[in-house]
């Protein structure tokens, strides 16, 4: 299983932008799927971005796409979220999953491990 933390969130006007990390221990990472899902205060959590272990397929979801980029560098055990153009509506407690299946954390999202969480707070 692969332990995580995420970090880089925080307070941020509409319109700006913030980077993510996850960092990732455990000697699977380099072969698991990884995505960012979000949750907002009184919603139920929903997916944000993922990526397959050798980036070669990436997925958002639309209320994300072209505003966030999903990246992962496998030498350093990290996943990035850079999150540009920010809206109130970003506001979130924003999570990183590991799962071995890329589908589970698109179509089921689900996944196997998780992290603590980072919270995002976007201003109007």
């Amino acid at each position: 299983q692969v332990q995580l933390v995420e970090s880089g969130g925080g307070l941020v006007q509409a319109g700006g932008s913030l980077r993510l990390s996850c960092a990732a221990s455990g000697r699977t990472f380099s072969s698991s799927a990884m995505g960012w899902f979000r949750q907002a205060l009184g919603k139920e959590r929903e997916f944000v971005a993922a990526i397959s272990w050798s980036s070669d397929n990436i997925y958002y979801a639309d209320s994300v796409k072209g505003r966030f980029t999903i990246s992962r560098d496998n030498a350093k055990n990290t996943l990035y979220l850079q999150m540009s153009a920010l809206k109130p509506e970003d506001t979130a407690v924003y999570y990183c999953a590991a799962d071995n299946l890329l589908h589970s954390i698109v179509i089921a999202t689900t996944a196997s491990s998780w992290g603590q969480g980072t919270q995002v707070t976007v201003s109007s």
